[in-house]
């Protein structure tokens, strides 16, 4: 079943118009549960009735997550919208909600106690998820093109929801990035010595509008792999970015040798960045555009954090 010409073409849509690998199995994942939930039948013979069965089906027997729903929900409606071109609208799904998470926020003193135990390369790479509010993906999928060091800024591509942006780029951060980029200078030489080495990955698209931009300098992963390794999908050798969970556990571990207690992950540095920024002063509509947000609502949840405690409603024991 996941080898069916049909969820290849659907794979080949997706990969052509530069959607991450990571949509195209999760999409995938879930276009093959809706088929196999209605016995295999083709989604052209399938109604929008249909597709609110299976919704309701994950969300009340399945007691799926109300994220893994909006998951399921973007997959059905790219299928039907966007690769078929029949579109539908849904009615009658009984989503389920939840009330949103608080972010978990560090103090700038345990920003700058976390930073300060690291070295490197890795240094830079928390630097960056605070300094400029970054996704942990958007963080490993950085390239040395996307660094524009005259205007301090980063380009983000592709970003949630498939948005590109821009965002702030610390000054202080301008020496570490020269020298990671010499250090991304000297793996693309060793690279290139090797005699099945096929160059960095590229989407379709851009690997046929620029056939020899897999090797050169701009295109290359601004925090590569430490090896190289064969491309899954066809089978070449590559050099891989920096691992996700590699990162993961990278920033928990800084955060227990700062001795800070929070739980701790790449988001938080991320929620710290908003959460300081308006702190600092600036306006609101700023920060969901440095964050990528579509809605400011989502961005309004860090104000409702700020409002909290002393600094926005005093306790009545302190009038004690």
């Amino acid at each position: 079943m996941a080898e069916s010409p049909f969820l290849g073409s659907i794979k080949e849509y997706m990969l052509v118009r530069r959607y991450s690998r990571r949509t195209v199995q999760s999409y995938l994942h879930w276009i093959k549960r809706y088929i196999l939930f209605h016995g295999k039948a083709h989604p052209e013979r399938l109604s929008e009735a249909h597709v609110e069965q299976f919704l309701t089906h994950l969300a009340v027997d399945r007691h799926v997550s109300a994220s893994t729903q909006a998951i399921v929900l973007n997959a059905l409606a790219f299928l039907y919208n966007q690769f078929l071109q029949r579109p539908i609208t849904l009615a009658e799904f009984r989503k389920s909600t939840r009330q949103p998470k608080l972010p978990i926020v560090l103090t700038a003193s345990e920003v700058k106690r976390l930073i300060q135990g690291m070295h490197g390369y890795h240094k830079l790479m928390v630097c960056l998820l605070y300094g400029s509010g970054l996704r942990r993906i958007e963080l490993v999928r950085l390239r040395v093109n996307d660094v524009d060091l005259d205007h301090l800024q980063l380009r983000i591509w592709n970003g949630k929801g498939f948005k590109h942006r821009l965002t702030t780029l610390a000054p202080e951060l301008v020496e570490p990035l020269e020298a990671e980029v010499r250090r991304v200078a000297r793996y693309l030489e060793e690279d290139l010595a090797v005699q099945d080495y096929a160059g960095v990955f590229m989407p379709d698209a851009l690997a046929r509008k620029y056939p020899n931009a897999a090797k050169s300098i701009g295109w290359q992963y601004l925090f590569p792999a430490s090896k190289l390794s064969t491309d899954p999908d066809g089978g070449w050798l590559r050099r891989h970015h920096f691992d996700e969970s590699a990162l993961n556990k990278l920033v928990k571990q800084a955060a227990f040798d700062a001795g800070i207690k929070k739980p701790v992950t790449c988001h938080t540095l991320r929620h710290s960045f908003a959460t300081h920024l308006l702190q600092s002063g600036t306006d609101i509509r700023t920060v969901q555009e440095q964050l990528g947000h579509s809605d400011v609502k989502t961005t309004e949840i860090y104000t409702h954090v700020l409002k909290q405690g002393a600094h926005g409603v005093k306790s009545p024991l302190s009038f004690l």
